[in-house]
């Protein structure tokens, strides 16, 4: 009868082991899917334009505002843009008031959503610090798409 005690003892802290380990395992899965939501992933005007971007998700893109593309609405803060990389155009809308430093042909990171037409809907507009500066992913992006034409063009 001394061996049973024992073995209820031994059951009952490998049961206790068991729930921990699911419960470290539910946390670490807790912690990934928040992790998941909030990663803003960075795309080029032409990653975008190539199906390269995610559907109903937030991400940023960058590059330059297209010169002659910005139109602002005359009853609402709405303003349409384009933004290039220099080999593919993306149209972005923004509600709201932009940096002072937004203009065409400067640099500037969004972040936002991609609508099933193809626009992109803007909800931050952030745009170049001074004269010298551009966001890095912008410049890595503008990079990127002039060597893929310099190489198309060869």
């Amino acid at each position: 009868m001394g061996l049973l005690p024992k073995k209820a003892h031994r059951r009952k802290k490998l049961g206790l082991i068991v729930l921990m380990i699911m419960g470290v395992g539910v946390a670490v899965g807790m912690v990934s899917m928040a992790l998941k939501e909030n990663i803003n992933l960075f795309f080029s005007p032409t990653q975008v334009v190539g199906g390269e971007a995610p559907m109903n998700h937030n991400f940023r893109i960058g590059g330059l505002v297209r010169t002659g593309s910005v139109k602002r609405s005359n009853d609402s803060l709405e303003v349409s843009f384009d933004v290039t990389d220099t080999a593919k155009n993306l149209p972005v809308i923004y509600t709201g008031i932009l940096p002072d430093l937004f203009r065409e042909g400067q640099g500037i990171v969004a972040q936002g959503k991609l609508r099933a037409d193809g626009t992109f809907v803007a909800s931050e507009v952030l745009a170049k610090h001074d004269e010298t500066y551009m966001p890095p992913e912008a410049a890595e992006a503008i990079k990127n798409a002039q060597k893929m034409q310099a190489t198309l063009k060869e």
